[in-house]
């Protein structure tokens, strides 16, 4: 079958989101055709090229988010009545009285943010007649960043009725909003969604929601073709995180927008394939209809771990070791602190962090812990006249403590993560992938990603972290028996392989039970009727190449005058 991948900000360029996990998937099915939809997030990612490309992938057609030039559309007075009449049904939409973006104080939606059914099509017949019209019209990007469009959405916010903190929004605050729907909305104006493009797909596979997931919802508003949608991190979620320094009018508005989205996506999408229960909670909190819902763990390459995970432990008993991207997310600070109970208990401890740090937020919080560091841990000397020594260390991947990623596992008895924030912990499924004891934070899918075979303390609690490392450090036998079944449940959870299969079984399965009514026709347009049989979906090409495929209209022989039955014969002649 041939599969439409639609990805954000990854996939198939060298950097970004999910770009590993979808070349696995790309080049573990290889019986399948798969074209690539890719949306870019900045001029640097398109500048770093792509991944070098499987034979399988026939097609790749991107579009920049980061930037839209003027398309060069301008609307009569038809199509601008049109545009003003959907717009502002969204902006209305955004402004209702169940708003999306009332949430709980840990920024979890609550049931009263799932629009109301009445609420859900209004947005939809909103977004799907801006698509409409941007098809018809050549694209929407002039006009949705046209001052009728931000008159549009402050008539709206103004409305009787309206929510109160979009009563109270200014012009600045109102040009944010219209300024964020129209970047939003810009696979609205792509020519994506022909019988030659996405609408000559079996199946569409959004790697990721929100903005991601758009064109596949196009594509199955348009051509009927079957969407599913895989979520490793919540767009909104994410997006809750990320505005939550935005003005509160900004923070109501955006949020309702990306609430309406995701439930419109959860809604028309075949299956939900969630990476992880915490993702499936929040889904299904959104208004995800639970019997769509498959949760699929992500697929991580176990090969490159084997020779640590296979090996006798014979790392430093003393040691701690922690693996990730240094962000404050991370929690480096309660880490430190921890440290400093263990070294009370543990006079011989030692701590190695190991990581890159993530941006400039990322350079200015490793200082911050350097320092504190350095505060916490002066350095220690055997005499007057030796040169001291920090029992923490700072260290990156590919130096000469650390090597490689496996050998910085290899390093430490106990792998420790101490997130405040975290979606499906990578370091911890390959600390397992080592057979590494590990103490983590209750954040995120760790309780899930472990199962009982490792130590879970809050979030935020230095003392907690300590005792569980500090346990770990004086029992050995412990410490071996937890990482062998931590080894053992990596290997059957979190591997490729079983990614692989699952995606496998759930392509034929969406496929089987909604494909995609094409007709086929030959060079000259007559349809060949049993040119797309049972067997079409089985590696090769059966029909001919002259044959051509229609999506959408059907064969041009049934635009034409009916045809009309012949005289009927008598019953007497017919008997002869």
């Amino acid at each position: 079958m041939r599969i439409g991948l639609l990805t954000e900000g990854g996939y198939p360029y060298v950097s970004g989101d999910a770009r590993l996990w979808c070349d696995r998937l790309v080049r573990g099915l290889g019986q399948h055709e798969f074209d690539i939809y890719a949306l870019s997030r900045s001029e640097r990612q398109e500048a770093e090229g792509w991944l070098e490309l499987p034979p399988q992938v026939s097609r790749v057609r991107t579009a920049p988010l980061w930037t839209a030039e003027d398309d060069g559309v301008t609307l009569g007075r038809r199509a601008r009545r049109r545009f003003g009449e959907c717009y502002e049904e969204l902006a209305a939409v955004l402004c209702a009285g169940d708003e999306q973006a009332s949430e709980a104080a840990d920024g979890v939606p609550g049931e009263q943010g799932v629009p109301s059914a009445d609420v859900a099509d209004r947005f939809a017949n909103a977004l799907y007649g801006l698509a409409e019209l941007a098809r018809d019209e050549g694209g929407l990007v002039a006009a949705l960043r046209s001052e009728s469009a931000v008159r549009a959405l402050e008539r709206a916010c103004r409305a009787p009725g309206a929510l109160r903190t979009a009563r109270e929004a200014r012009v600045p605050e109102l040009l944010t909003v219209a300024a964020h729907l129209e970047r939003a909305l810009r696979p609205l104006s792509l020519d994506w969604y022909e019988d030659d493009a996405l609408g000559s797909v079996d199946l569409c596979h959004a790697t990721a929601g929100g903005t991601a997931a758009l064109p596949g919802l196009l594509a199955r508003h348009f051509a009927g073709v079957p969407l599913l949608v895989t979520e490793y991190g919540v767009q909104l979620r994410t997006h809750y995180l990320a505005s939550a320094g935005a003005p509160p009018a900004v923070r109501a508005l955006l949020a309702a927008f990306h609430g309406r989205l995701a439930a419109e996506i959860y809604r028309r999408a075949e299956l939900i394939t969630p990476g992880n229960s915490h993702t499936r909670r929040w889904q299904e909190r959104c208004g995800a209809d639970r019997t769509k819902l498959r949760t699929v763990h992500p697929g991580m390459e176990a090969s490159r771990f084997a020779e640590v995970g296979e090996a006798p432990d014979g790392a430093d008993p003393d040691t701690l070791v922690w693996v990730g991207r240094v962000e404050p997310a991370k929690d480096l600070i309660s880490l430190l602190h921890a440290f400093a109970e263990v070294r009370k208990d543990e006079p011989k401890a030692r701590l190695r962090i190991v990581g890159a740090p993530s941006g400039a937020e990322g350079e200015a919080y490793l200082g911050h812990c350097r320092a504190l560091a350095a505060q916490l841990f002066p350095d220690e000397a055997e005499g007057v006249h030796a040169v001291g020594d920090n029992p923490v260390s700072f260290e990156e991947i590919g130096g000469p403590e650390a090597p490689t990623l496996a050998e910085a596992y290899a390093a430490g008895t106990v792998i420790v993560l101490s997130s405040v924030v975290e979606g499906f912990p990578i370091s911890l499924v390959e600390a397992m992938f080592c057979g590494r004891a590990t103490v983590s934070t209750d954040v995120g899918a760790v309780v899930e990603v472990i199962g009982g075979t490792g130590l879970v303390v809050p979030p935020r609690n230095p003392r907690a972290l300590a005792e569980a490392c500090v346990s770990l450090l004086r029992d050995p036998e412990r410490r071996e028996r937890l990482g062998a079944a931590a080894r053992a449940r990596a290997l059957e959870l979190f591997t490729v392989e079983q990614n692989i299969t699952a995606f496998h079984g759930i392509y034929l399965e969406i496929v089987s039970h909604s494909p995609v009514r094409r007709v086929v026709l030959d060079e000259a347009g007559e349809p060949l009727p049993f040119a797309a049989p049972a067997e079409a979906h089985v590696p090769g090409r059966w029909t001919g190449p002259m044959a051509r495929v229609v999506a959408r209209g059907g064969p041009t022989w049934a635009t034409g005058a009916p045809v009309r039955a012949t005289t009927p014969v008598p019953t007497t002649e017919a008997a002869r």
